[in-house]
């Protein structure tokens, strides 16, 4: 009897979605509990620490639904802000296979979600999605690695580093990270301890606003690389961190030959720009029948403006969130300035300017 009970559930569930439809069980049960929901992922806010004043570290215990993540991966966090969902991609910073997520959110003075994300207290519920991302490490793993990043950019290679250190990796690992001061690094106890663990793991501090304290100073060059990790021209890289970092990065990896060995995930975007007095032609949201002025912003914000609400992470052309299908017109890629005119085809609210009058499928 008792096994056939799960069975039995089950049929009581589904019986309960069609009776319930067309909302489903799961709109009911989020009423109640939205741990409870089973279509979609939640995770609950079990603890919370602030490693520096203009950040927060909290922990999120995910919902059944939850499928697990590879070290690097992001997810797409949902918060609910006076009324509206907003969505922003966060890289869990926990080893690969553990129970619980970890999250540090650097407060960006503009940045709506990562200030509210600030004042987030034990018990609150955020929604996730399903682990996307391909900055993940390589199997069977790399003998030599250098974990490379940049403030708060640290999180998706801790991952790593903590996975590696779990798997009991025998080669060569050197985290190199940067940071304004010493009162700015993130993690330097759980990196020494992880140092302290693994024979093989060593942690260097790089400090470009202060002289004192950290293992060097200054900006990234190739003498830091070569201090940390002689060996680093056999070694697979991977970086995250702001994009000053990641461009000097690429080009020294560039210049020795090497930009194949370097693997990268970006959190920040150069700054965009976009020519809002020589905006001309209309905007046609054809699925919500809206419809405005081009005001020569991307789409996604012309959306917004107009009281849509799509789907959205980055707001920088990175996580392919934003995607929708454009039917008519050209737009312009605010980040390599390509223009497009194909009918029907994909693009990025978040980094596409109209050009002249455009449609889509919204």
């Amino acid at each position: 009897m008792t096994a056939l009970l799960p069975r039995r559930v089950r049929g009581l569930v589904s019986l309960a979605e069609a009776l319930l439809t067309p909302h489903g069980a799961d709109r009911y049960l989020e009423l109640v509990d939205p741990m409870l929901v089973r279509r979609e992922i939640r995770g609950r806010v079990t603890a919370v620490r602030h490693q520096t004043p203009d950040t927060v570290t909290f922990t999120v215990r995910p919902s059944r639904a939850w499928q697990g993540f590879r070290a690097g991966q992001y997810v797409r966090m949902q918060v609910e802000i006076d009324g509206v969902r907003r969505t922003r991609c966060y890289s869990p910073c926990g080893a690969q296979g553990s129970g619980d997520l970890e999250f540090t959110v650097k407060a960006d003075p503009k940045g709506l979600v990562s200030r509210h994300l600030q004042d987030t207290a034990v018990g609150a519920v955020v929604g996730l999605s399903p682990a996307d991302g391909e900055f993940t490490l390589p199997s069977p793993r790399p003998d030599r690695i250098v974990l490379m990043s940049g403030g708060s950019g640290i999180t998706p290679v801790l991952a790593m580093a903590r996975t590696l250190v779990a798997e009991g990796h025998p080669g060569e690992i050197v985290f190199l990270h940067y940071s304004n001061t010493p009162a700015d690094a993130l993690y330097r106890e759980e990196l020494a301890e992880l140092a302290a663990r693994h024979p093989g793991f060593r942690v260097v501090h790089a400090h470009t606003h202060a002289r004192r304290g950290g293992d060097l100073h200054g900006l990234f060059s190739v003498e830091h690389l070569e201090k940390a990790a002689p060996w680093f021209r056999e070694a697979e890289t991977f970086l995250c961190g702001p994009a000053p970092l990641m461009a000097a990065a690429r080009e020294l990896f560039e210049n020795e030959g090497l930009s194949e060995r370097l693997h990268t995930e970006e959190f920040t975007a150069a700054p965009l720009t976009f020519a809002e007095e020589a905006a001309e032609g209309r905007v046609r949201f054809a699925r919500s029948g809206k419809e405005c002025d081009n005001s020569g912003k991307p789409l996604l914000e012309q959306a917004e403006d107009a009281g849509l609400t799509p789907e959205h992470g980055c707001r920088m052309g990175i996580c392919f969130s934003c995607t929708q299908l454009k039917t008519a017109g050209r737009v312009r890629n605010a980040r390599t300035g390509e223009v497009s005119g194909e009918e029907n085809e994909e693009i990025q609210l978040c980094v596409s300017v109209p050009v002249g009058d455009v449609e889509i499928d919204a």
